[in-house]
């Protein structure tokens, strides 16, 4: 499987900008643009927390998907917020634990200006 092409083609991800700029290993990162349309806020461009969640969840999937090299659906995602994220935004995600059922993806996601926004684990089904 294409890793890059497979998150290029979904269509949320897609939607919001997110971007897999690279997969191997277990090992992904990405990035969305920030747009007015994104913000939280009207009068400055801060990233909804649900932008910084689909990120997270798209380079965490991606991670995962670069070992068994097949779509994982998420299980469970949690996320700590740290900071606005404002800027665009980039993720880093490493693969803490890859098992027959299930997978686990840490990821932190950073704003333009190297800030942590937020750090998240992701599981994953790895399994069929």
């Amino acid at each position: 499987m294409n890793v890059e092409r497979f998150f290029e083609e979904m269509p949320f991800a897609d939607l919001l900008g997110v971007e897999v700029t690279r997969v191997a290993g277990g090992h992904a990162e990405g990035r969305v643009e920030m747009r007015p349309e994104l913000s939280w806020h009207s009068e400055r461009p801060m990233a909804h927390g649900g932008v910084t969640f689909t990120l997270a969840d798209t380079v965490g999937g991606a991670a995962l998907v670069s070992l068994v090299d097949r779509p994982v659906p998420t299980i469970d995602m949690r996320v700590d917020y740290h900071e606005v994220g404002s800027g665009d935004l980039r993720a880093e995600a490493d693969v803490v634990r890859l098992g027959e059922q299930v997978g686990s993806v840490d990821v932190a996601v950073h704003s333009a200006d190297d800030t942590l926004v937020a750090d998240a684990r992701g599981v994953y089904k790895t399994g069929e």
